[in-house]
């Protein structure tokens, strides 16, 4: 992931390419709902989705109506390695993940799910997103109950039996596993720091992306973690 803070050139350069990505998403379209979304009148449920870099997955969910948590973590590994700079080697098997918690009666996983194949990464890319590469890039599911898999995998193969996308989908799927939160610098990082070129290029795009795709799941204000709490 590109971490550093660019100095004053580099940043114009990069708000001129925010342009030209920002055309790109005019573009893009809805790929279509899932065929299996069934109803579920819980008050709360939660899934972890790993698709690249978590400072933009997490953005794009701050952003969803219905969406009342979105955190930056880990899954897939072990506690002990859950920390940045160990999963950055690309050896733990974690993967830099969100768990979204989310009320079922105003959005559904169907919906939270193309959402996730729409607008937050592409699900034909293996082991990396953009500039991003290694296995803690990998798009992955992390499914809290059975109903989740099972929803999950039949999107997939919907999804690939109608070709909605030039290669087959790589998202894994991978059940029972823990979810670790992240450091406090990596929260709420897209809302706190928009200018950052890294977000500004490969992230803000994927925001005007979901609000015009999705403009009733778009909330304007974010849910944060500075003020929901990990």
């Amino acid at each position: 992931m590109l971490r550093r803070i660019l100095p004053a050139l580099a940043i114009a350069v990069a708000l001129g390419a925010l342009a030209a990505a920002q055309s790109h998403a005019e573009s893009a379209t809805a790929i279509p709902a899932p065929a299996m979304d069934p109803p579920d009148q819980a008050s709360s449920a939660t899934i972890v989705l790993a698709g690249g870099c978590f400072w933009g997955v997490q953005g794009v969910f701050q952003h969803v109506d219905g969406v009342t948590s979105a955190v930056s973590g880990y899954a897939g590994g072990e506690k002990k390695t859950a920390e940045y700079e160990v999963v950055s080697e690309g050896t733990t098997g974690h993967a830099e993940s969100v768990r979204v918690i989310y009320d079922p009666r105003k959005v559904s996983l169907g919906h939270l799910l193309q959402v996730y194949f729409s607008v937050v990464h592409n699900p034909t890319e293996l082991n990396r997103q953009g500039p991003d590469v290694g296995t803690q890039y990998r798009s992955t599911i992390f499914p809290t109950t059975e109903e989740q898999a099972k929803v999950a995998k039949a999107y997939i193969d919907q999804l690939d039996q109608a070709h909605v996308y030039k290669r087959r989908i790589v998202t894994t799927i991978e059940p029972g596993k823990t979810f670790y939160p992240a450091e406090a610098y990596h929260q709420d990082y897209l809302t706190l720091h928009p200018h950052q070129p890294y977000i500004a290029f490969n992230d803000l795009p994927k925001i005007e992306e979901l609000k015009r795709l999705f403009a009733n799941l778009y909330r304007q204000d974010p849910v944060l973690v500075s003020k929901t709490g990990l």
